[in-house]
């Protein structure tokens, strides 16, 4: 973006945004090895040849685009998202919490009243009635304070599991009795067969014993507040207190506030229990709440239970406001990080189900992610491996997935210790589900150059990724969706590793190539995988980036049929999109395993025959998917074919016209290669031969038409670029080879005049003056080189200069 446009410095000035792209469109494809890339995919920007397009925006647009760059917007969209479901499981937790709190206010403040003011003041002067009605009003009151105490543990317990549940029903019972017979915290109530872990018998005990004695402590109140209302009414309807005269006005006056409280309370305990049953039992709410949430079944209605009590134990509690800060992603937390081993079943429950909701889940993954103690946790279920841990495993390795597919949130989870051995231990599972969410994790990590150092460092790992690249199919067997997927992760995952840059990935592709199962287990994928066009493209690109490697090229080279399979798979027409991405990969592979490759050269025109496979690939040279491809293939068995194929690569020639044709009217990509095509071309023709083509092509300038191109050409690249680095050396080459193919004598003269006149001279200087390690290597691997030239740029310059004579100085 260009800094001084748009900057709104004046109010006459350019209301504009100026942006920077690529010049030619077609530049804008996929990279392959053959281009340099940073290592986050951009070019750099010093050798982008780019044009300036001029965007309009007004004065809102621009205020929008840096709101957007500060992210306010966005946090505030996240925080509105982020109200879920829960919310109204909160809001009914804090209207409960203000009746029930009103109504414990009410009721110590009766007590307090009854016991120093009406048993303490007029114990002696009340009327038999009232003393008992007082008394039975006290003790009713007391019931439904020690049945409401222990109710909501006991709910508790019915959402509590396996582990735990010996344990905490045998804390409720001793403490239930503890409180009935008044025995002290030191004496000891012996059971020890319920401190034992819980069978599956002894679980469904303690649950049907949990759901019963809390039914029974919940109509035990109802019914404590049903006497205290009738009580209550009756005396305050009859005002019948005594006939004493000394203390009748004051003990009507104190009875009636008794009363009154009482009466209160317990219509307000009434009132919300009522609004309880409605919402819960009536308006189902929990179910409703776990629906919206996506916790189907028996577990997740456990779950929104849980968290519901919870709620509202904490507005009783505490402040009737500690269960608004409340929801399902912090509970699910707490749970993780600090409760026990089934605790940490029901959080990780919560949060695969809300990190799966469309509207929360982004949100849901941003506090998780920013949680390490969430996170190391979740990292460690991943390595659960009891009988009755898959799911659990796989829910932990769900989540995680989903956290490592941001790059921040991937750092963190590769940062814990131990993280890589966890997660390659979901290759080893049994479950089918945990070996597929293990590869998804390892590519999404693989994004990051150290975790790719780290997952090849890993004992074995590399062997079992490459374990899941086998197809597992032979002739007229089917290969299943969930064997096709775990093949696609792992072809993904080897493709990450093999195209990393640096000393690590030339490491990372020597082990992949060692490994005897890669390239066999590949072949097979070419070979059976009819109708998985994406798996078969990606073991080309897998093959591709091995084939970076020198060793690696020739290990792909010799193993049987691989090279017949990539020539039929390129040669093959496709009428799909799809068909036509596997073509241009196939050709990838073949142009980089012929680089260099005496010994490929040699397989590949063995592979349908020489005679037949030259003219197939010049008639693909016209097409549209295929011309790259044919054009590097092309390229390079001319250059590193051993000279006893001299006369089938003569049938190359047959293209030239094509190829001519290309140079005359193409651009970028497809430009490139054509002119170093044509440069190889020229070797194998007969003297006068060129300019037969020439005209073939249709140029009518004839050769002073083609050098005024190639001049064009150099004046257009006055700087290496990124997207064609060979551009300018296959330039110089074509034009050496135009010099040298003459006839010695006046015609090699007069091309050599011919381009003198066109300035090219002056186009091989400025090349000479401006060359760089950019254009010194045949691949790429990010922003490193690979497999150097054998002649440097400056002498090929030097070469095309010296055979234009003195004149190409002189013209400078």
């Amino acid at each position: 973006m260009d800094g001084g446009a748009g900057a709104g410095g004046g109010r006459g000035g350019d209301r504009s945004v100026r942006v920077n792209i690529e010049a030619q469109a077609s530049d804008l494809v996929a990279a392959t090895p053959f281009e340099p890339q940073l290592s986050d995919g951009s070019p750099p920007r010093s050798s982008v040849q780019s044009q300036t397009v001029v965007i309009e925006m007004d004065d809102h647009a621009r205020e929008a685009v840096a709101a957007g760059t500060n992210g306010g917007w966005q946090d505030e969209a996240v925080s509105a998202a982020a109200v879920g479901p829960e919310r109204r499981l909160t809001m009914l937790a804090l209207r409960l919490a203000i009746l029930e709190k009103t109504a414990s206010g009410l009721g110590a403040l009766g007590f307090i009243w009854a016991t120093v003011v009406l048993l303490g003041g007029f114990a002696i002067t009340l009327g038999r009635v009232d003393f008992w009605s007082v008394t039975v009003i006290l003790l009713i009151e007391g019931a439904r304070i020690f049945s409401r105490s222990h109710e909501m543990e006991w709910q508790h317990q019915a959402t509590w599991s396996l582990t735990a549940a010996g344990r905490s029903s045998f804390r409720l019972v001793a403490r239930s009795f503890r409180f009935v017979f008044g025995l002290d915290e030191g004496s000891k109530v012996a059971a020890p067969t319920m401190m034992r872990r819980p069978s599956w018998t002894g679980w469904i005990s303690w649950s049907f014993l949990s759901r019963h004695v809390g039914r029974l402590f919940y109509w035990l109140q109802l019914a404590s507040a049903t006497a205290c209302v009738i009580l209550s009414a009756v005396r305050l309807a009859g005002q019948d207190f005594g006939e004493a005269e000394d203390a009748r006005t004051n003990r009507r006056s104190a009875l009636d506030i008794f009363y009154g409280l009482a009466l209160a309370e317990a219509l307000l305990f009434l009132m919300e229990k009522a609004m309880w049953e409605w919402e819960v039992s009536h308006g189902r709410l929990l179910e409703r709440v776990a629906g919206e949430c996506h916790l189907a079944g028996e577990p997740g209605l456990v779950a929104v239970r849980r968290f519901f009590y919870d709620a509202y134990s904490r507005c009783v509690d505490g402040s009737i406001f500690d269960g608004l800060r409340m929801d399902l992603v912090s509970f699910a937390e707490e749970l993780l990080v600090g409760g026990s081993h089934d605790e940490q079943r029901i959080g990780i429950r919560i949060l695969v189900n809300v990190a799966a909701n469309p509207r929360l889940g982004d949100a849901a993954l941003r506090r998780v992610g920013m949680s390490a103690a969430v996170v190391d946790r979740l990292v460690e279920m991943l390595s659960w491996n009891g009988a009755d841990e898959a799911g659990v495993r796989a829910s932990a390795a769900n989540v995680v997935s989903k956290l490592a597919g941001k790059k921040r949130n991937a750092l963190r989870v590769a940062g814990v210790p131990g993280a890589i051995e966890s997660v390659s231990s979901l290759l080893y599972a049994a479950d089918e589900q945990c070996n597929l969410l293990g590869l998804l994790i390892i590519k999404k990590l693989a994004r990051d150059h150290d975790n790719c150092s780290k997952i090849g460092n890993a004992r074995g790992l590399l062997d079992k990724i490459i374990d899941f690249s086998a197809i597992g199919a032979g002739a007229g067997s089917a290969i299943t969706p969930s064997r096709a997927k775990a093949v696609k992760r792992s072809l993904q995952v080897v493709k990450m590793l093999a195209e990393t840059t640096g000393s690590t990935g030339k490491l990372l592709r020597q082990e992949v190539a060692e490994i005897v199962f890669t390239v066999s287990n590949i072949r097979a994928v070419l070979h059976y995988g009819a109708g998985h066009l994406e798996l078969q493209q990606l073991g080309v690109e897998v093959l591709t980036r091995l084939a970076m490697d020198k060793d690696a090229r020739e290990k792909i080279g010799c193993t049987g049929g691989l090279v017949s399979l990539l020539l039929a798979m390129f040669l093959q027409p496709s009428i799909t999109d799809e068909g036509d991405a596997a073509r241009v990969e196939a050709g990838e592979a073949l142009a980089m395993l012929a680089l260099e490759s005496r010994r490929n050269c040699d397989r590949i025109l063995r592979a349908g025959g020489a005679t037949a496979t030259i003219p197939r690939l010049v008639e693909a040279l016209s097409e549209d998917a295929a011309g790259v491809g044919t054009a590097r293939i092309l390229t390079n068995l001319c250059a590193y074919a051993g000279s006893e194929w001299f006369s089938e690569l003569r049938g190359v020639t047959a293209g030239a016209a094509t190829a001519l044709r290309h140079v005359m009217t193409k651009k970028s990509k497809l430009l490139e290669v054509s002119i170093g095509l044509t440069a190889q071309m020229v070797r194998f023709m007969a003297p006068h031969e060129l300019a037969h083509h020439i005209a073939n092509a249709g140029i009518t300038g004839g050769e002073e038409e083609l050098v005024d191109r190639l001049v064009t050409v150099l004046a257009r690249y006055s700087c290496p670029s990124i997207s064609v680095p060979r551009i300018r050396r296959f330039t110089v080459e074509l034009a050496i080879a135009m010099m040298t193919s003459a006839p010695a004598g006046v015609k090699r003269q007069a091309v050599a005049e011919t381009m003198a006149a066109a300035g090219m001279a002056g186009e091989l200087w400025r090349v000479a003056e401006t060359t760089s390690e950019l254009e010194c290597f045949h691949v790429f691997s990010g922003s490193a080189g690979l497999s150097r030239h054998a002649v440097t740029l400056s002498a090929l310059v030097g070469t095309a200069l010296e055979l234009m004579g003195t004149r190409g100085r002189d013209n400078q």
